[in-house]
């Protein structure tokens, strides 16, 4: 609802109108959902208010990837729509912020506006005249390692289980007979398993330990997914790599998508055991995980 709205009803939007805040067993609902559908969100909460304000202490709105205000009051459309903006930016740099909002007439507004050089500091055009706090905090998917083998006894994929837990990822196991010494946070042990049916996020990183006959339908299906990982990763020789990518062109995947694997996957500082070559791909998927693109080549296998 708008200021003005409320202000044709004759009600002083500043003084007057005092909406609840969200309640607690809609926010709890809401922010369950969101969490199990994986969608980065924002949630912004009132935590200081000065002078005449709608909002109070406590008054939140949660925001999504896209900058729809999903539910909540920050009381009224003027302030929240200056605040979607920086919970977008929040939700894309992954770290939170205070933001102080001053309530303010035109003129004063638009003086501000052009005088201040605080990016958390916004001037919005109303006459109520009191400022508000308000804290942004970003509520991000947990990153997610997925490791696709072949079955049987796989030392790197090992390994890649326990390095990625060790680094706080959600390490996903597609695998249908694995021989793992710790415990992924999800097997996905089907026998058969159509990979176009992972719902892949970009903040995914994926390793395919396929060994050979699967690997190009496994790519295929990963490259032709609506929504592509940040990292994807081949594990194999240079002989093998080169004949992949050959026949992926062929199966009409793009020159573009194609030089995006990172095959042999692997940092290039000489790994030979399997340990070795697990700490080169982890660290492969991390560089990229930072902006990073650091030089590989082909691992000895």
């Amino acid at each position: 609802m708008t200021n003005l709205w409320f202000q044709r009803l004759g009600i002083n939007t500043c003084l007057s109108f005092n909406p609840s805040a969200l309640r607690t067993e809609e926010y709890s609902k809401l922010l369950n959902q969101l969490s199990t559908t994986r969608k980065p969100f924002a949630v912004a909460t009132v935590v200081r208010v000065e002078g005449s304000t709608i909002a109070k202490p406590g008054f939140k709105i949660i925001i999504d990837q896209d900058g729809s205000v999903l539910a909540g009051t920050l009381g009224g459309v003027c302030p929240e729509s200056a605040i979607v903006e920086r919970a977008m930016e929040s939700i894309r740099s992954g770290e939170p912020r205070v933001v102080r909002v001053f309530l303010e007439d035109v003129g004063r507004s638009l003086d501000a506006i052009v005088k201040s050089t605080d990016k958390d500091e916004i001037h919005v055009e109303t006459n109520c005249g009191g400022s508000m706090d308000v804290y942004v905090e970003p509520f991000l998917p947990s990153e997610r390692l997925i490791l696709i083998g072949q079955g049987g006894k796989d030392d790197v994929e090992d390994m890649l289980v326990r390095l990625g837990k060790m680094l706080d990822f959600e390490v996903v196991v597609i695998d249908h007979a694995p021989v793992l010494t710790e415990k992924p946070d999800l097997l996905i042990s089907e026998p058969d398993y159509e990979i176009g049916r992972m719902e892949f996020h970009p903040t995914d990183s994926v390793v395919v330990l396929t060994k050979g006959e699967r690997d190009v339908p496994v790519l295929k299906s990963i490259l032709s997914s609506k929504i592509k990982p940040r990292y994807l990763g081949l594990l194999a020789s240079r002989k093998r790599v080169a004949e992949d990518m050959r026949k992926l062109q062929q199966e009409g995947i793009n020159t573009q998508d194609i030089q995006s694997i990172h095959a042999p996957a692997g940092v290039d500082f000489g790994a030979v055991t399997p340990a070795e070559i697990a700490v080169s791909i982890i660290s492969d998927v991390v560089a990229v995980k930072r902006g990073r693109h650091l030089p590989h080549k082909s691992i000895q296998t």
